[in-house]
Parts: C-alpha cells; structure tokens; sequence
C-alpha cells in the first residue's frame, strides 16, 4: 500500500500557535458483532476525554477534537482494514483509539497504521502476539496482554481450592491466546486442564462442543470467549445439559448482557477483568455516571485512557503528526512526573505547555511497559443474586 500523505492529519501544529484546526481521531471499535453491547461503553468513555480536551481551550492553540467512530465488527479482518482506511483516508484522522479485538487490531496495524504512519492506542486487544508484532513505534495498549491474564486466572482458581478445569475458546487470535496462556500457567501451578477446545462463533447449536467439554470434565469451565455470541452460547448449552453448574468468566465474556442472559443461573460463578481501585477508577466512575454511561463497563476506562494519551503525546510534541507525537507516549504514561487523574487533562495541557513533567495515571493506573502494553490490574468478580459484582483487586 502507497503511504499515504495526509496534510490535515499531519500538519504541525505548535503548542500556543496563532491558529487552531479541528483534530479528528478515529474511534474503531466492535459497533456490530460479538462484543456490541460492550463497544457502546468504551466509545462514550473515549469521547469523554476528546470532549475534556477540547472543552479546556487549551489543546495545539484552541484545537477541538472531533471522534470518528468506525465498527471494526470485531472479527471480520477486512471489513476492519477498509473501515480503519476510510478514517484515514476519507476522514483525516490523525490517531486511532482501538481496536478492540486482537485479530482485527493486528490486520489493522500490518495492513492500515504502519503503511500510514498512524499511531493506535488500542483499549482491549489482550492477544500475546501483539506483544511481538512489528509495529513501527506505532501500537500501544492501554490493556494488559493475556499473559498476565493466564496468571491472573490461574491466582483466582487456586485461591478458590479449583484443581481441574476445562476451557472452551473462541477460535481467533483472542480466544486461542488466551486459553493457551490459561493453560500453561494453571498446569505450571499444580492444576489439570482436561480439555482446550475452541467454538466457533455465530452457532445456534453448541450441544456437540459441550457434549466433548463434559466427556472431559472439570470443576470449572472456563469460557474465553464473546458475551455476544459463542461465549453465551457455550454457557446457554452447559447449564441446559448439566454439564457445567460453575464457570469462569475472562475480560470478553464480562458485562451487563450476561446479567441478561442467565441471571441467577450463574450465582457461584466468577471471572475478572482489566480495572483498578486507585483514584482515578473512582473519579472516572463519577465522569461517567454524569456524562450517562456505565462506567463500570469492562474496557471503558482504558478507552478513556487511550484517547487521553494520544492527545497529551500531540500537546508534548506539538503536533498531530504520528511520527512526531509516537516516541512522547510511553514517557507521559509512567513516571516521573506530577500524577494526573481522570477530569484533570486541562491541567496536564498547561503543566506540558510549561515543560513539566506529568506522570499520567488515568482511569486504569496507567503504567506502559515492554511493548507499550499496560503492566495489568485486574478486578474479580461473582455472581450473586442474578448479578455480579466485583470483590476484589488483583
């Protein structure tokens, strides 16, 4: 693919110049498929922040930020490779907030930002592959890889007194990323994993799968999967045979549509996902719940993150310019520096037009390591009363 030469996107602007323009950053997330009653949550809490920013006056001399949503669909490579080109192409933008899924965030990357020079800052995308993949300087996360995650499980399970358990994944660099990571951390612990079998999206049926889980066996049965789709429908076949009465459920199958789906049916079971008790997730809480979105909403204070990052990064450098603002990222995300929280951006924008230092914490305790990927909080959760609620940090 030509590189492309975006004048709007990459004009550089300097911090208290005598002009202002509209800087437009793509917001590319699951809109439609497996993960869309999550995806609505996350771009609300990315938009918070354009808004915080453009509000304060004080971002590249009076800009505004304008989002650009694109549905990624979560799991159709192509249709999120045309979409993430038409935001670059058509609408300018001079960032990408997303993706979401891990193997539509990694077409995106190889065949959209890196031709384009464009910087992602993906909220969700968790595969360990990410973690090696040849990105330019361009890629970061502001959500841990699933290696932490496999850990993570693996704490939780054995704090539980689970010794054997089996694993239903979705078939994608996700699904299969995750379960892979499960698995070497619980049987590295002591734990037997019966079975590791991968379901495949979009099924009405899913009595084979589980027929195979149950022959297997297990204390637990962990769904790495989709809560809009097979995820639910791996659980909707277990309850209904008997197979499994207690599951566990990772980052994808987390949200409110599982409350829907199953209610009390899943009283006993518990997961985890990204997410913090630092002062930041209670501030951002607060933004949220005034701004008319559910901020407790798995991933939608990492969006808030990422879309906060990227434009602190252009206010350091001075401009909207990938190439220029890129190498600033991982240096505002960890200290030194003063500590900036949730609702604080405008005052990050004058303690960078002053040269200081800023340490940004965020919503989610921001800290950058290896590749530009979150360090990793988790929070537990269980079901209780038709519910679930989180009981813990990890």
């Amino acid at each position: 693919m030509k590189k492309l030469l975006m004048a709007t996107a990459t004009t550089a602007l300097m911090a208290g110049g005598a002009f202002a323009e509209d800087v437009k950053i793509g917001i590319i997330l699951g809109f439609t498929g497996p993960l869309e009653s999550i995806t609505p949550a996350m771009a609300a809490g990315a938009e918070l922040a354009m808004q915080e920013v453009t509000d304060s006056g004080k971002f590249m001399g009076g800009s505004s930020v304008t989002p650009v949503r694109a549905d990624s669909t979560c799991i159709d490579a192509a249709a999120a490779t045309s979409a993430a080109e038409r935001l670059v192409t058509s609408d300018g933008v001079a960032g990408i907030m997303g993706a979401d899924c891990s193997g539509v965030t990694g077409a995106i990357l190889q065949n959209v930002a890196r031709p384009n020079g464009i910087v992602m800052v993906s909220p969700s995308a968790t595969s360990p592959g990410l973690s090696t993949a040849e990105d330019d300087g361009l890629f970061f996360r502001t959500a841990p890889s699933d290696a932490r995650q496999g850990v993570i499980v693996t704490n939780i399970l054995q704090d539980r007194g689970f010794k054997e358990i089996a694993i239903s994944y979705t078939n994608n660099d996700y699904g299969k990323g995750l379960a892979d990571a499960i698995q070497t951390e619980f049987e590295a612990a002591g734990g037997t994993v019966t079975i590791v079998s991968a379901h495949e999206d979009g099924k009405a049926d899913y009595s084979a799968e589980v027929g195979a889980l149950a022959s297997a066996g297990g204390e637990v049965l962990v769904v790495a999967g989709y809560v809009d789709q097979g995820g639910s429908g791996i659980v909707r076949s277990a309850l209904d045979t008997g197979a499994f009465e207690t599951f566990y459920f990772p980052d994808g199958m987390v949200g409110t549509k599982l409350n829907e789906n199953f209610g009390a049916e899943l009283n006993g079971s518990f997961g985890a996902y990204p997410g913090t008790d630092s002062k930041g997730a209670g501030v951002f809480l607060e933004m949220a719940t005034a701004a008319g979105f559910d901020g407790t909403g798995a991933f939608s204070p990492e969006s808030y993150d990422a879309a906060a990052l990227i434009m602190m990064a252009m206010a350091k450098a001075g401009s909207t310019a990938s190439a220029d603002y890129k190498d600033h990222i991982m240096d505002l995300a960890n200290a030194p520096g003063e500590q900036i929280f949730p609702g604080e951006l405008a005052k990050a924008l004058d303690l960078i037009a002053a040269g200081t230092d800023i340490d940004y914490v965020g919503a989610t305790a921001v800290e950058l390591v290896g590749a530009g990927e979150s360090a990793g909080n988790y929070q537990e959760i269980e079901f209780a009363d038709g519910v679930y609620s989180t009981i813990g940090y990890r």
